[in-house]
């Protein structure tokens, strides 16, 4: 181990979390070619923000390993299908099996969708990515203590999704958010992805 990261199998020097262990090929995958790729588009990241907020209290690799059945049971995330669910659709979400089945969360991913229908094509988008900080400004996080859980930003872009109607979309969610969509770049310093 070297500042911070892990040398894998494969001899590739990776953030901790994306190779805990062999068993866990979901987050060297994830880590390798997803976690901090910008994510622009509308209903990318209306699905990015579900299962940010599904994960809330969970492990992510609970989340990662029902990723399909979440795209299933969630139209693919399409914001005007989500938006147009009914009781009927929430109570078949709570009895699907594929997904969380967590009253609130669902609640909350169907109140985002509506909210969201109301905007402007891209709008989204660009609420969001208002909220990237000047890369410039960030320090290269060199171990996981480096890592803060939220940042100004965070609670900024959090405060103002709640404002428009949003759920479940506190500043640490918001931030985790931000890191896998790529606004902030928290690779470790000598993780092979961060260039």
């Amino acid at each position: 181990m070297t500042d911070g990261v892990v040398i894998g199998p494969d001899g590739q020097a990776r953030c901790p979390w994306g190779l805990e262990d062999a068993s866990r090929e979901d987050y060297r995958r994830y880590h390798d070619t997803e976690w901090g790729v910008p994510v622009r588009g509308d209903d990318a990241l209306f699905e990015r923000i579900c299962l940010e907020a599904f994960q809330s209290g969970l492990s992510w690799l609970t989340i990662l390993r029902r990723r399909e059945g979440f795209r299933a049971a969630f139209a693919g995330f399409s914001i005007a299908k989500v938006a147009a669910f009914t009781e009927a659709d929430a109570e078949r979400l709570l009895a699907d099996p594929r997904i969380i089945r967590n009253r609130a969360k669902i609640g909350a991913a169907l109140a985002n969708a509506k909210a969201a229908a109301e905007w402007a094509p891209g709008e989204l988008t660009s609420l969001v990515w208002s909220f990237a900080p000047d890369a410039g400004t960030r320090p290269v996080p060199h171990t996981a203590a480096d890592v803060p859980p939220l940042t100004p930003e965070s609670t900024a872009l959090s405060k103002e999704l709640k404002r428009r109607g949003f759920r479940f979309v506190g500043p640490t969610t918001a931030y985790a958010l931000m890191q896998a969509c790529g606004l902030v770049n928290d690779h470790l310093a000598g993780c092979h992805v961060r260039g």
